[in-house]
């Protein structure tokens, strides 16, 4: 008897940090890992791109008013307005990485990751980077230099309420030191990915799997 498989799921990981907390930094290292099947989950928003940025790599730049018609036309899963400007998530990568099996991760705030979550409850880990303090990441910002101060200090003024939400997440790191940060979301990836996989074998291949070792003989003719 011919069983149909049902194809592994994919896994949706979102990490999300305060502003200056690490986390594009974690995400591109981890995109280079490819023992993991990663995708990038590329946002879109309505706030000018910075000289570092590309189009259709970093985010999706619009204008407002294209922005609110992808919202309308449901091409948009989540979307929040933030420091006077519209972020959101496409919702059709997310569609087309759960059907192939492939992990996407995502770079977004709280709120949207619990939004995520909202969706697609079983197919979504959400990881939380904690910065090691409030001065840490007041130093971050600064030495970015891509801001005035006072978008500095208006992206501090969300931490407590960021970090608040934190304990809805499923992992908190304090990303204290980067190689052991991505480290430990490799590993949390890399068993919640696992667990994916093995839920997606039918119980009757499982059955038919441990039944079949019970009785198979090895090289010595024994039964094993």
């Amino acid at each position: 008897m011919t069983l149909a498989v049902k194809p592994r799921s994919g896994l949706l990981v979102v990490l999300s940090a305060p502003s200056g907390g690490g986390k594009t930094t974690v995400i591109r290292r981890l995109l280079q890992d490819q023992t993991l099947p990663l995708n990038y989950s590329i946002s879109l928003t309505t706030r000018p791109r910075r000289s570092n940025e590309q189009e259709g790599v970093d985010y999706y730049f619009v204008d407002e008013p294209e922005f609110k018609r992808r919202i309308s036309a449901g091409e948009v899963i989540e979307y929040e307005e933030v420091h006077g400007h519209l972020y959101g998530t496409p919702r059709q990568p997310i569609e087309c990485a759960l059907k192939d099996g492939r992990i996407l991760l995502f770079d977004i705030d709280v709120k949207g990751a619990l939004a995520i979550r909202a969706a697609y409850p079983e197919q979504s880990l959400l990881i939380f980077l904690q910065p090691p303090s409030l001065e840490e990441l007041r130093r971050r910002l600064l030495d970015r230099g891509s801001e005035p101060i006072a978008i500095v200090n208006k992206r501090l003024q969300r931490v407590d309420m960021e970090m608040e939400m934190a304990g809805r997440f499923d992992d908190v790191i304090v990303n204290d030191q980067l190689e052991r940060t991505i480290a430990r979301v490799q590993e949390i990836v890399r068993k919640r990915f696992a667990v994916a996989a093995i839920s997606s074998i039918p119980p009757q291949r499982q059955k038919r799997g441990v039944k079949g070792a019970r009785y198979r003989k090895n090289n010595t003719g024994e039964v094993s």
